[in-house]
Formats: C-alpha cells, sequence, structure tokens
C-alpha cells in the first residue's frame, strides 16, 4: 500500500456516507424552495435520558435557503439508540419525500 493510502486513511471516518448520514428535503412555506439538508449521525445528534435510562438523540437544525426569501426552517429530529429516526417536527416549513436518491 502507497503512504498516501496509508495516510488517507487515517483521516477517513472509516464507513460510508450513508451510514453515518442522515438526509432530507426541506420546502419553504414562503417561497416554496426546496433544500435539502445532513445531520451527521455520529456528531450532531445529542444524547437524551428519559427517566427509566433510556437513551434518545435529539438535533436541531436551522435551514435557510440560497434564493431571496431568507425564510428560517427549524427542524427537530429524535433517533432512538440505534441512531435511526423516530419523531421529526418542522417550523416554517413541510418535509418533502424523495422519490429517488441523490448523490451527497
Amino acid at each position: 500500500m502507497s503512504f498516501f493510502k496509508k495516510l488517507s486513511g487515517i483521516f477517513n471516518a472509516g464507513g460510508k456516507d450513508d451510514d453515518v448520514s442522515y438526509w432530507f428535503t426541506v420546502q419553504c412555506d414562503r417561497c416554496g424552495e426546496q433544500i435539502r439538508a445532513r445531520v451527521n449521525k455520529r456528531n450532531d445528534p445529542s444524547i437524551n435520558y428519559d427517566e427509566n435510562g433510556k437513551a434518545t438523540y435529539f438535533c436541531r437544525k436551522v435551514i435557510m435557503g440560497d434564493q431571496l426569501c431568507f425564510q428560517k426552517i427549524e427542524v427537530e429530529l429524535t433517533f432512538d439508540q440505534n441512531r435511526n429516526v423516530i419523531d421529526r417536527q418542522i417550523k416554517g416549513g413541510k418535509f418533502v419525500e424523495q422519490t429517488e436518491p441523490q448523490a451527497g
């Protein structure tokens, strides 16, 4: 193995982007712009414990498009212990379901 491949392996997270990323698309209530956003499931969520000691993870993202609207869209995501989405809330927009996968 070459020196540069070994060096790049040090900085590589070791997993596919799909394992770490949660991608979602929102549509602004004001202008209708669709915005694609990403949550890094390893770093972005904060851990929460319920009264029974069960862990969940919570993440809040504020998203703004690149057109002239500047409306802030607030997304709140809750993940289970395996970092799968169990709840999602949105203010200022709505979630858009993608029919075909897009490259990140």
